[in-house]
């Protein structure tokens, strides 16, 4: 039986899953594991199921020990694993994709909705107790007729786009690519960001975290945006300047923020605290039971399908 050890606590039939399958080391207490620790816990083990609260940096991969020979990411997402250092060492890394697209979708929507229609203040002022409606209390921005820009048309963006058209949004995107017509079911593509942007009353940031894609919405491109527009990000914290996004908040340029991603979580930017409008939620994209357990499920797949075959079909590197 293959020894593993899981970084992180899964929910109960998951761990009882993996028990079968594995010689598993369990995290008993949830416990944030130092990279120290990861690799003190790691010997004799022949794969390592992770998540995205470890830092596998090049430093750690190199000092994990020689049995290891899978890392299975408890996540779609797999910006803290150094790929390149992984594979220099003949460790092979996957993923969990397609599971979580209709929970992070979800959130995607929430965070327009929240954003839009200034929940944040709203939940605030019911707090406090004693107002009286007016007429012009919290008015916020309709959804219906606006037009939705979102950046990244993968499963998630065409997920948030078919919400949102139910909704009377106009749907634009930009990809690497252009879709076939029958998944951009009316969407208008745009083949630069620039143009994208330039008709987004909301932005929606659904694209990968790359090299490429970091900060990408900056001091520049953000100006590209009417004025008064919405931001929304459930991709990667590393896709926006913070600094740059919290200015034009200040300016007004950018009306209000929904944020479930953020640079160096969960420390996000003290300038966001600053924004009534600032509608933000603590990275839970994903945090449903049925996709959580999907996603463990799968993560554990990935770990007894390698280990059967050698390979794995959703291997990143």
């Amino acid at each position: 039986m293959k020894k593993i050890l899981i970084t992180r606590r899964l929910l109960r039939s998951c761990e009882d899953k993996a028990k079968e399958l594995f010689d598993a080391n369990f995290n008993l207490n949830d416990e944030l594991y130092s990279q120290n620790k990861i690799v003190e816990l790691s010997q004799g083990c022949d794969g390592i199921l992770s998540s995205l609260t470890e830092k596998l940096d090049a430093n750690t991969i190199n000092r994990l020990p020689e049995s290891v020979k899978i890392i299975s990411q408890f996540a779609v997402g797999f910006g803290n694993i150094d790929l390149i250092a992984a594979k220099s060492r003949g460790i092979t890394v996957t993923n969990t994709p397609d599971v979580l697209t209709d929970a992070t979708a979800e959130i995607g929507v929430l965070l327009i909705l929240g954003a839009c229609r200034r929940a944040s203040e709203g939940i605030e002022r019911a707090k406090l107790g004693g107002w009286v409606w007016a007429a012009d209390m919290l008015i916020g921005k309709q959804l219906t007729g606006s037009r939705l820009g979102i950046l990244g048309m993968g499963r998630i963006g065409q997920k948030i786009a078919k919400t949102a058209k139910a909704l009377g949004m106009i749907i634009h995107y930009h990809n690497r690519s252009r879709l076939s017509e029958d998944k951009e079911q009316g969407a208008i593509y745009h083949d630069n960001l620039k143009d994208l942007m330039s008709v987004s009353d909301v932005l929606s940031v659904c694209c990968p975290a790359s090299n490429e894609t970091v900060d990408m919405i900056n001091k520049d491109t953000i100006e590209y945006l009417p004025k008064g527009a919405i931001v929304t990000n459930i991709a990667r914290g590393d896709i926006i300047d913070d600094d740059a996004l919290i200015d034009a908040l200040d300016r007004r340029k950018v009306y209000a923020v929904g944020l479930d991603v953020y640079k160096n979580e969960p420390n996000l930017n003290p300038g966001y605290f600053r924004h009534k409008s600032a509608f933000i939620l603590p990275h839970v994209g994903s945090a449903t039971k049925e996709t959580r357990t999907a996603m463990a499920n799968l993560a554990i797949q990935n770990l007894e399908e390698f280990f059967r075959t050698g390979g794995c079909k959703n291997k990143v590197n």
